[in-house]
This record gives C-alpha cells, sequence and structure tokens, in this order.
C-alpha cells in the first residue's frame, strides 16, 4: 500500500496534481479534452453547494486510469473513450452500475490558422513539403486511437505516421498546430473550438467508432458522500446546457 501511495504523489506531481486534496473535496479525474465545459460545470455546481469544493486532475485518459489503480483518490472518472473506462473496469476500481456516456465529439483535421501549406484535404498529408503531422499517442491518448482507427479505414495512415509527432494528450497536439510547430494535426472538433483564431478545420472525421465518452464513480474506500450529486449534475438539463456551450454532442 506505501507503495502504490508513493507512485500515485509522483504520478501527481508529473502532472500537477494538489496531492493534498481533503475529505471535503468531490475529486474528479476527467479527459484533457474536458477541461473547459468541467472547470465551468465545478463552478457551477459549487455555488448551489457552497460547503462542497470539486477538484479538477486533467490528463489523457490512460494516464488517469493509472493513477486511480495506483490510489489517487479519485471520486469521479471521466474518460475520452471507451477502452480507457474498460481498463478501469477491468482493474475493478469503477463502479460499474453507475457508468453511462454522456457526450458524442468528433475527430477534426486542423492546420495552423495561416496554413502555410495550402493543405486542403488529407490526401495533401503525402506531399513532400509536409514534414510534421501531430496526433495523440495511439498506445495512450483516445484521440490519438480514433486518429488511427479512421486513417486506417480511409487508407492514410502510412503518409501520416511517416510524419508523426505524438502528443501526450489532446490539448498538446492542439498547441503544437496553434503554435505552428507543426504542419498539421488531428484533435476533437471541441478542442479546435477553443482555438478559431489559432488553428482552422479542414474537415472532419468519420470515426469508425462513435465518439462517446463514458462517465462513472469511481469504487474507493471513503469516496465523497456527494459524488453522486455532481454525477447526476453533469447528467442533468442544466449540466448537459453547459456540455453543449463548449461543443459537446448529447450521446
Amino acid at each position: 500500500m506505501k507503495i502504490k501511495r508513493f507512485v500515485a504523489t509522483a504520478l501527481f506531481a508529473m502532472l500537477g496534481w494538489n496531492a493534498s486534496a481533503s475529505a471535503e473535496d468531490i475529486v474528479v479525474s476527467a479527459a484533457a479534452s474536458l477541461t473547459n465545459a468541467f472547470t465551468e460545470l465545478a463552478v457551477k455546481f459549487q455555488q448551489t453547494h457552497p460547503d462542497t469544493k470539486v477538484l479538477m486532475s486533467f490528463a489523457a485518459s490512460d494516464v488517469l486510469v493509472q493513477q486511480i489503480v495506483n490510489g489517487a483518490p479519485t471520486d469521479i472518472f471521466a474518460s475520452a473513450d471507451q477502452k480507457a473506462m474498460d481498463k478501469a473496469v477491468e482493474a475493478k476500481v469503477i463502479d460499474v452500475a453507475s457508468r453511462k456516456d454522456f457526450v458524442r465529439n468528433e475527430v477534426v483535421f486542423i492546420v495552423p490558422a495561416d496554413n502555410p501549406l495550402k493543405i486542403q484535404s488529407l490526401a495533401d498529408l503525402k506531399s513532400d513539403s509536409v514534414k510534421r503531422v501531430a496526433f495523440g499517442n495511439p498506445a495512450t491518448v483516445p484521440v490519438g486511437r480514433y486518429t488511427k482507427a479512421t486513417l486506417e479505414h480511409s487508407g492514410d495512415w502510412d503518409a501520416v505516421k511517416q510524419r508523426e509527432v505524438l502528443g501526450q494528450n489532446v490539448r498538446q497536439v492542439l498547441d503544437y498546430v496553434a503554435r505552428g510547430e507543426v504542419d498539421a494535426g488531428f484533435v476533437f472538433a471541441t478542442d479546435a473550438a477553443i482555438m478559431p483564431e489559432k488553428v482552422k478545420v479542414i474537415e472532419k472525421l468519420p470515426s469508425p467508432e462513435p465518439v462517446l465518452y463514458p462517465i462513472a464513480l469511481v469504487q474507493r474506500k471513503g469516496r465523497h458522500a456527494q459524488a453522486a450529486d455532481f454525477l447526476a449534475y453533469i447528467h442533468s438539463p442544466e449540466g448537459q446546457a453547459v456540455l453543449a456551450k463548449f461543443g459537446f454532442a448529447k450521446p
């Protein structure tokens, strides 16, 4: 147990986690693409629950699963894909009865706003002028898994992989494109929407697997008594309205 706690603390430090979360706080581990929406959800929930604080940890979904398995004091886990949530279920750290898909997203192909290479379609990524294409690491990042599956389906995966620049989460990929450090990239539509002045969406990609986000209570001793209330708030019309504001669709 001491080893687990040490590993968890190390992970928190690497990701900027506040490891001193108190028993009075609801702790939520959520996919990086949910950062803006969940930050607002937390603020609104706290307005009607002034004695309760909601703390957030945002990272790639697989990284969050590793944290939870290693003892992170998390009450709710929101994943950007089913695979990461399935890993948490297999590790027996999820209240399976509470698992539910709560939003839908899309993968988009983006370039820097000024689009210096004049990229107009996926086919242009095969050009010799295109050197660097960013996407999430498929081994650990849901948007990377969706991207790989989509490009394999369309026959563009080999060309993109030859130019790969791997991001450790979707926001890192977005930053690479926004700063012009790569020629193009693949992110969720909701992420591209927060930087319309810095990135340009070339096209939406038809994913062979629906881009659905599951959420669930974490199964652990000492889970916050109001964690279920915050989960219910996310599913409520008011919570869904906040998510819609940031571009998420209903599942």
